[in-house]
């Protein structure tokens, strides 16, 4: 078994309470001994297969990200001087953006501007010897270029196109604009986030990161199907569908014009107790009752009073969330002559689940994450910065961690080896 770092800097904890840092390394690092940041030697599941993605934003990034993850050559087209337009996001990382940072690794940065004719064929004969083709550029864009799957696929009938849009490549929102937070909207999302008197967004990029996995996951069964036909397809991604996957829950719940899911911040909508409450201190910690049997257990031997359990107004579930606010005066009532951590000790203790209710700042120094090695490094055009291992990758030699590229980095390395003629 190999050994890990587990160390939290004094300038590591500065930095994730906003205080200035030097430029040395400042962060939480899990590595190998053997491993530090450097690109896979082993044979990758997809080593030997190169992407060309023409991105920007999130949803193509992350998915090419995951296929770099897993060995695939990735060859990022953005704009000449300015890059991706998620490169200026915000320069939260020693003037990085935290958006960039966490969804281009491992990828090479060509850039060019496919308004000019020279660059427009650049990437046309760079593609022709490509696997794969992701882009979400905005609706219509590559087909105005001739970068469409029907334009492409004489030349290389092999090759898979991924096609990453709001809305899907037909249908009356076809040309319409997407971005994350109006996707949230139109799939529902909203409508079921956040408390009583207002809705709310996810604090994330659910709806890139949606229609980023499905993408991914798409294009790895084409390499399958590829693997037997011999043959390219084009796969098209909508943002809206892959969100709207996610909400068959609430879909199901108001079939039929039945009451749409409440919304409840932080707690269950339909199952209680579930959700936050209050403990001594101004803490709080998170638990859920899922049965019965939990209940009981509950009430016995974490609230220390059995009687609870059998108290007509809370003897089902849907009895509990009917009656959710004396039942949540009850528990906080319970809960305030403990500190939060007695009161996560009971809750382990009777086997019910519960979890701290953390900040960022919380996360950097998680011990779970740092005790299963999950702290890697990259290189950036800053100097290097910490990575988290790709959830299912023990060990940092199973992925590659190659740099996060400056913009263009790799334009006279990728011409030359392409056989692309430019002026000096």
């Amino acid at each position: 078994m190999r050994t890990r770092a587990s160390l939290l800097t004094r300038q590591a904890t500065a930095l994730a309470h906003g205080q200035p840092r030097h430029h040395t390394r400042l962060y939480p690092v899990q590595q190998s001994p053997t491993q530090h940041h450097f690109s896979s030697s082993k044979k990758l599941p997809l080593s030997g297969i190169t992407v060309v993605s023409l991105e920007q934003a999130i949803a193509a990034p992350f998915c090419t990200r995951q296929l770099a993850d897993q060995g695939a050559r990735v060859i990022k087209v953005e704009r000449p001087d300015v890059g991706d337009f998620a490169r200026n996001y915000d320069a939260r990382v020693d003037g990085l953006s935290s958006h960039f940072l966490w969804t281009n690794r491992a990828k090479e940065s060509l850039a060019l501007d496919l308004k000019k004719p020279r660059d427009l064929a650049a990437v046309k004969k760079i593609i022709r010897s490509a696997d794969v083709l992701v882009q979400n550029l905005v609706p219509g864009a590559t087909g105005r270029m001739g970068l469409s799957y029907e334009d492409l696929r004489g030349a290389n009938p092999r090759l898979i196109v991924c096609d990453i849009s709001g809305y899907g490549s037909y249908g009356p929102y076809r040309d319409k604009k997407a971005y994350d937070l109006l996707i949230q909207s139109e799939a529902g999302f909203v409508s079921v986030t956040g408390g009583p008197g207002e809705p709310s967004k996810a604090g994330i990029s659910i709806a890139d990161i949606a229609s980023g996995m499905y993408a991914y996951t798409n294009i790895l069964t084409a390499l399958i199907e590829r693997g037997q036909t011999g043959k390219g397809k084009r796969i098209d991604i909508s943002m809206l569908e892959s969100m709207v996957e996610w909400m068959n829950f609430p879909l199901y719940y108001s079939i039929n014009n039945q009451p749409l899911v409440p919304r409840t911040g932080l707690t269950h909508a339909t199952v209680y107790p579930y959700g936050p409450f209050d403990t001594a201190g101004g803490e709080s910690v998170m638990f859920g009752v899922q049965n019965e049997r939990e209940w009981l257990l509950l009430c016995r031997d974490v609230l220390g009073d059995e009687s609870i359990a059998t108290d007509e107004r809370f003897i089902s579930n849907s009895l509990r969330s009917q009656n959710r606010e004396p039942l949540r005066a009850i528990i906080c009532e319970k809960f305030s002559v403990h500190s939060a951590s007695e009161v996560l000790e009971k809750l382990d203790a009777a086997g019910i689940a519960n979890a701290k209710v953390n900040d960022m700042h919380d996360v950097w120094k998680h011990p779970q994450l740092q005790a299963r090695g999950r702290w890697a490094e990259v290189d950036t055009p800053i100097g290097t910065v910490p990575t988290l291992l790709p959830p299912g990758i023990d060990e940092p030699s199973h992925t590659r961690l190659d740099a996060v590229p400056a913009v263009g980095q790799h334009n006279d390395s990728l011409f030359a080896e392409f056989g692309i003629e430019r002026d000096k």
